[in-house]
């Protein structure tokens, strides 16, 4: 099985315990290991994709006011959602810190790790990857609409994304909580991306970026 290199990984461990609770850890771990089964699935690089998930929650756990201040530092812009709920925000605060700490210079990784919480319209299939991995590790349930979404997952990237997103959806509906604008994007692009033939795909969602 693809692993981050020995030295680095327990690095990375080694800072999660310091930083982060054991089930976070445990829920880490769990994304490492469907990520790296995704990316094998759809030959997706596995070690890009141990890494990815093995960092990608690195800044879970940092206070409201720092992450935007990191956020802002960095010229990410904001949208009133990440004001209002700066947790979103540690998606990409995790890559800067993946970056800054650890020394990752893998642009895809990078991205991988920022996009996997709220995804992105047309994000590639390492980020797709991580993005599905995180919400349907083994530790999130053993639900028939989970199992199904995981099946889906090793079938069809495209397909996955979207009713993940959709799957989000219904959680936050059902408890009151914001809607950021990119996840509703990146469903609507992953949808159209999976329903329609590839040219009318590329006329539409071209527009939607």
């Amino acid at each position: 099985m693809a692993k981050a290199t020995t030295t680095l990984r327990q690095r990375v461990l080694d800072w999660l315990t310091k930083n982060v609770p054991e089930s976070r850890i445990r829920h880490i771990l769990g994304v490492e290991e469907m990520a790296i089964a995704l990316a094998e699935a759809h030959s997706v690089n596995p070690e890009q994709a141990a890494l990815a998930g093995l960092m990608h929650d690195l800044a879970k756990y940092f206070k409201p006011q720092r992450l935007l201040e990191m956020s802002r530092a960095e010229g990410i812009s904001l949208d009133i959602v990440d004001e209002l709920n700066p947790h979103l925000l540690h998606a990409d605060v995790g890559a800067i810190v993946a970056r800054d700490e650890f020394g990752i210079r893998d642009e895809a990784v990078l991205t991988a790790i920022a996009n996997h919480t709220l995804g992105k319209p047309g994000m590639d299939a390492l980020s797709c990857v991580v993005f599905l991995a995180d919400s349907l590790e083994y530790g999130r349930g053993d639900t028939p609409e989970l199992n199904h979404l995981r099946q889906i997952s090793r079938q069809n990237l495209n397909k996955a994304v979207w009713m993940t997103c959709d799957y989000s959806f219904k959680h936050l509906v059902e408890t009151r909580r914001l809607i950021h604008p990119r996840t509703v994007l990146t469903r609507n692009w992953f949808l159209y991306a999976d329903t329609h033939s590839p040219q009318q795909a590329q006329q539409a969602i071209a527009r939607m970026v």
